[in-house]
């Protein structure tokens, strides 16, 4: 019998991120939580361990921050989860919103300085616009431009502003500009098609205008120090497997550098004027994130899928303890790799105790630039608290293996991802550890376009689908969603429905809607603008019109849900039904 109460526990117990802190103010520290039932927005003053909840909304508040002298806090405004809003700003202990007035828009961005000083990135139907915003003067635009953009970062002196663009037209590899308070440009930086810049932020000392940036020129995320003033470039080198990204310590002296390989994390420091590379003891599991403080210890958010999560720093402390009982822990995952069409398919298995095969969730992760990893899932615990493995693919297109199998999916998505995940499905049932006539599919986001895909692409190999926030109907989805979303499609399919419109009915799962036989469920949020509701709702009239067999679940917020019990209905829900749709009733 499941214990429904022990699965329901780890959704339920109070989580907090690693706290954001202020550059000139270090012990006033800003991070999200939610522990009163919805992810909410926190200041923390360490000295005084005086902690205030700052937002309080009906669907919860996921973007804050805290400016660089601790003073102000700033978090975006948006209703019920539809993306669409405002930045407010309040005082740091509390107080009336003082944030520059803007139209509503989708966020590009925000920088804030030392002076009142904020730079704030907008995107809307019209483009992409970056606007100055100086203390008792109106808002002006800096930048604009029809493709999509966002603003990076501002300089410590506040003489320069970094913006990614993607004005050459692919918004998945993006170049990278450096201007000034009049919108000229001070340079540029880009690496050719199919290389993307990322940037990082600008060094943390006052006249030091070094730009550290992530790039891709041997096939993977690395970083480098670009100067934009002076024209240098100086990769860091690091003898590293895996994905690299790095962050500065707060005196610019080193790097604080991040390793991703093979699902795992780990952390290093680089001293800038040695070249030493040195190890940072962490536990084998996940790095969320990490910040290097004044004093030189690094904290770092951790779990692993056995280990609920936890903010730990290199001395020793754990550092901020949310209230309540801590989640109950579950089982460690399993590697797999498994021989695929484009190469070897990294997968991770979590599993009930005894022999199997097992009745089995392939869970597909969204992105499809993310990847699933060893962290902790209250999700996947609560498919194995039910008795069922979970498969976890990381299918090509996904981040964290290198460049070329991140953009192997580009002008064919989601049926490259789909021959990856067969491979794996084969492998499973092959070995006895999944029972072929029990096999759900599901995921959310693009995880849950992958599963609609999936049913009507591979409709033998699975036995129900469970689609969470998907692309259904992928030509009116990119009518009506966000047009830095229309940007990305546009770059993965090599062009807009309009001129290549073969690439999205092929892509697109209600061009199969007429071979699906498995039972499905559909779950999306109203408001949702990355997966929006009438082309589900497409979907949805074709599957009623061909008599196939479906559930919806509507929910009234976006692209998820911020508040836990909402959470626990959901999660509940899709085990309820791929229970009784498989006889486990």
């Amino acid at each position: 019998m499941v214990d429904d109460e022990r699965w329901k526990a780890r959704f339920r117990a109070a989580r907090v991120s690693l706290p954001s802190w202020a550059h000139d103010a270090p012990h006033r520290s800003v991070y999200r939580s939610n522990a009163t039932g919805t992810w909410e927005i926190y200041a923390w003053d360490r000295e005084t361990d005086v902690r205030r909840q700052v937002t309080d909304r009906p669907n919860g508040t996921w973007m804050g921050g805290v400016d660089p002298t601790g003073d102000w806090i700033w978090w975006f405004a948006d209703t019920d989860g539809d993306e669409f809003g405002v930045w407010r700003r309040e005082p740091f202990g509390g107080g009336e919103d003082a944030a520059p007035k803007l139209e509503p828009s989708y966020p590009a961005g925000l920088a804030v300085g030392s002076s009142g000083l904020v730079v704030i990135g907008r995107s809307t139907e019209s483009g992409s616009t970056v606007h100055w915003c100086a203390p008792g003067e109106e808002p002006r635009v800096l930048y604009a431009h029809d493709e999509d953009a966002y603003i990076i970062d501002l300089s410590e002196d506040e003489s320069l502003i970094a913006i990614n663009h993607s004005e050459h037209g692919d918004s998945r590899h993006m170049a990278l500009r450096v201007v000034r308070p009049d919108g000229s440009t001070v340079a540029d930086l880009w690496d050719g098609p199919g290389k993307g810049l990322g940037a990082v932020a600008f060094s943390p000392v006052v006249g030091d205008q070094r730009l550290l940036v992530e790039h891709e020129r041997r096939g993977r995320s690395e970083p480098l120090i670009w100067d934009p003033v002076n024209g240098t470039v100086e990769e860091i080198a690091l003898d590293l497997s895996g994905e690299v990204g790095a962050d500065w310590y707060p005196d610019a002296s080193a790097l604080l550098v991040s390793r991703s390989h093979h699902a795992r994390d780990e952390l290093y420091r680089y001293d800038l004027s040695t070249g030493t590379l040195r190890q940072i003891d962490t536990p084998r599991g996940v790095i969320g994130s990490a910040t290097a403080r004044p004093d030189g210890t690094v904290e770092f958010s951790w779990s692993s899928s056995a280990s609920p999560p936890v903010v730990r720093s290199t001395s020793g402390a754990v550092v901020l303890t949310p209230p309540g009982e801590p989640a109950p822990p579950s089982v460690a995952v399993e590697d797999a790799w498994v021989t695929g069409p484009g190469g070897d398919v990294h997968a991770l298995i979590s599993k009930p105790a005894g022999p199997g095969p097992f009745p089995t969730v392939f869970d597909v992760h969204g992105g499809p630039a993310a990847y699933d990893d060893d962290s902790f899932s209250p999700d996947a615990a609560a498919w194995v608290d039910h008795g069922f493995a979970v498969v976890r693919v990381n299918y090509r297109g996904s981040s964290g293996y290198g460049s070329e199998w991140r953009d192997a999916i580009e002008g064919r998505p989601g049926l490259v991802e789909l021959e990856d995940i067969k491979a794996v499905r084969d492998w499973a049932v092959a070995t006895h550890l999944a029972d072929p006539s029990r096999l759900v599919l599901t995921g959310a986001s693009w995880g849950g376009f992958i599963t609609l895909l999936g049913i009507g692409v591979q409709p033998d190999d699975w036995s129900v689908a469970i689609g969470i926030v998907p692309v259904a109907d992928y030509v009116a989805a990119y009518e009506d969603e966000m047009e830095a979303l229309q940007a990305f499609d546009r770059s993965l399919f090599g062009g807009s429905p309009a001129e290549v419109p073969d690439r999205y009915a092929a892509s697109s799962p209600i061009t199969y809607a007429d071979r699906v036989t498995t039972p499905v469920l559909v779950m999306a949020g109203e408001n949702d603008p990355r997966c929006p509701i009438r082309q589900i709702d497409n979907y949805l009239a074709r599957l009623r019109e061909l008599g196939k067999e479906h559930e919806v679940y509507r929910y009234d917020a976006g692209h998820g849900s911020l508040v836990i019990e909402e959470r626990i209905r959901q999660m509940a829900a899709t085990i309820d039904f791929a229970r009784k749709h498989l006889d486990l009733v």
